[in-house]
């Protein structure tokens, strides 16, 4: 499909790759990865046509159709965000339609959004819709940089999840492991100057990495050994009549020798962050409060308590009141009742947006990573800037010149070299690469303070998190142990459920008449709720195939009532999930 021949590509004296080349058939899923400034955004701007090699050829099969999806938005039309979706598609059907809705409802759109345009959206919220036109469109390759980057949990797994039955090729750049390792079956290794193909998941490639990166450790040490040996042996000879000659022969063997590089190494990088203040048993509490954005209540009465040590994850769909949750905790945010409880010698650390405004513009980013209020030796503040992708002369670079991503990654090293005893912090894992995402987790696994986050990383939540908050409705369910463990509680409820459902239609032969009632009583409401939430499926199953209706896209008082339902649909349908899981627990 595509053939990438002895490709080179140079920004002036710096090379990025030499002679490197690759085969992309049908099909084909490859993730790139490579330390900041290998070249992989630039390789696809050459797949794409946007940038010329120095050298080098890309040959593609005619006929063949690429999606490209930047890491930045591009300037945002004014079109509702329906109708941008359906720009992917020359002539788009009531069917078309009906699957650009499916799209959007899996990105995490609502219904009542469809009509928003998309230049009133966030950033992330604009990427999900060029995510939605690429997925309409159906190109033969996709090419994805960094297509996470913008995405909450639940939508990236739904992303995934479709990317996993897609049909056609693709080449991605991401910093999600979990997500190469979930979407593609090799990984392409771009890093100084070269070029080579791993089959298989993340981890196979880091141990094969590994053994090369060994094998070439010892090539270098025989051949550094031998360039030795020979030029002791001219020197030796060089001057002597009888074995000059001898000499001379040596030092052109040894002119022509093919030297071998010994690249450095990085990807064992391990910072020690300062440990912060032992805080009481009780780090952060809320106390009965409430919180609504107009209409909509997002908590009422709620109580929550964050205990010391806790290294606790938010998860839940799109709205569910996560962010939320973590501002109020922060006190960035405040309810409309209730109350916020610091526990004793408690010191907040927040990460999100707002952290950029304590930035210095005008000051280098060397400066504002060394002034943090604590003292730290520039060498430590220099290495854990290189690992997060601030190396050389970019340290120099003033803040008002950084990117919004080296903004954001800046403020993270700020946090990490005088940590707070509490740390919340909101998608941390947002621009990093994969070895600045290991380098982050071990950083947060040593740490012996108090740390709540969200993260759309499955892998990332499995290294850091000891627990698991999922949020719904209002409400809170806690889940010892990492995401994975999470997910099997998840999983084992339903089964518990099925297991039950099928002992209830034996006869019952032991227990009290009391524990016989009750148990009674438990299976008919978790059948009512099995069959509510049946019901509640299949109506708006019927109301999502009426939207793709020519008489009822048309008529916008029709649309707009189907919209309100299957929104009242929606939501209570994630009421009656959460009940449905606590009677499976119960049961």
């Amino acid at each position: 499909m595509i053939s990438i021949r002895s490709l080179t590509k140079s920004f002036g004296e710096q090379a990025l790759f030499k002679n490197v080349s690759l085969q992309i058939n049908a099909g084909d899923r490859f993730a790139i990865v490579g330390p900041n400034g290998a070249g992989k955004s630039t390789l696809f701007k050459i797949l794409l046509g946007q940038e010329e090699p120095d050298s080098g050829t890309v040959e593609l099969k005619g006929g063949v159709s690429i999606g490209y999806l930047p890491q930045e938005p591009g300037r945002p039309t004014s079109k509702p965000v329906l109708d941008e979706t359906l720009t992917a598609v020359e002539h788009p059907s009531g069917q078309t339609e009906a699957r650009a809705k499916e799209i959007l409802m899996g990105l995490g759109f609502a219904i009542s959004d469809f009509a928003r345009p998309v230049d009133t959206l966030s950033g992330g919220w604009a990427m999900r819709v060029s995510i939605a036109k690429l997925l309409l469109a159906e190109p033969d390759l996709l090419l994805l940089d960094e297509p996470t980057n913008h995405l909450d949990l639940q939508s990236l797994l739904w992303f995934q999840d479709w990317l996993q039955h897609w049909r056609g090729a693709i080449l991605l750049i991401s910093h999600d492991r979990d997500f190469v390792d979930n979407v593609t079956g090799a990984i392409v290794s771009l890093e100084y100057k070269t070029m080579r193909v791993y089959y298989g998941n993340y981890q196979h490639f880091l141990d094969e990495y590994s053994a090369a990166r060994e094998r070439l450790a010892i090539a270098f040490r025989d051949q550094q050994n031998e360039i030795k040996r020979m030029q002791e042996f001219i020197f030796r000879n060089r001057a002597r009549m009888s074995t000059a000659t001898r000499a001379q022969s040596v030092q052109k063997k040894l002119d022509k020798m093919e030297l071998i590089e010994l690249p450095p190494d990085n990807r064992a990088i391990k910072i020690s962050f300062p440990q912060p203040q032992r805080t009481g048993l009780k780090a952060l509490s809320l106390k009965n409060v409430s919180k609504a954005y107009g209409s909509l209540k997002v908590y009422e009465n709620f109580s929550y308590e964050l205990e010391r040590g806790q290294k606790q994850v938010f998860v839940g769909r799109n709205g569910a009141g996560k962010s939320t949750l973590l501002k109020m905790l922060a006190g960035v945010l405040e309810p409309d009742s209730g109350e916020r409880e610091p526990g004793l010698n408690v010191r907040v650390g927040y990460y999100s947006q707002h952290r950029l405004d304590m930035l210095d513009p005008e000051r280098t980013a060397l400066a504002e990573a060394l002034d943090t209020g604590r003292i730290n030796s520039e060498l430590l503040v220099r290495t854990i800037l290189g690992s997060f992708l601030f190396s050389g002369d970019a340290v120099f670079k003033k803040v008002k010149y950084l990117s919004g991503g080296e903004k954001s990654r800046l403020a993270l090293v700020k946090l990490l070299l005088n940590p707070p005893n509490v740390l919340l912090l909101d998608e941390p894992t947002t621009h990093l690469d994969l070895t600045s995402v290991q380098v982050l987790a071990n950083a947060l696994k040593e740490f012996d303070g108090t740390l709540c986050f969200i993260s759309h990383d499955v892998y990332f939540i499995n290294e850091v998190a000891n627990s698991v908050v999922h949020v719904e409705g209002g409400k809170v369910t806690h889940y010892p142990g990492n995401y994975d463990y999470y997910v099997s509680r998840q999983e084992a409820g339903t089964h518990a459920v099925a297991d039950l459902n099928r002992r209830a239609e034996q006869p019952e032969e032991s227990g009290s008449k009391a524990e016989r009632a009750a148990k009674k009583e438990r299976e008919r409401n978790i059948r009512r709720l099995e069959s509510d939430i049946l019901r509640a499926e299949e109506e708006l199953e019927h109301l999502s195939g009426q939207l793709a209706d020519p008489a009822v896209y048309g008529d916008f008082n029709k649309l707009r009532d189907i919209g309100d339902r299957m929104q009242e649909l929606q939501d209570g349908l994630a009421q009656m999930h959460q009940q449905y899981q606590s009677a499976a627990e119960k049961a």
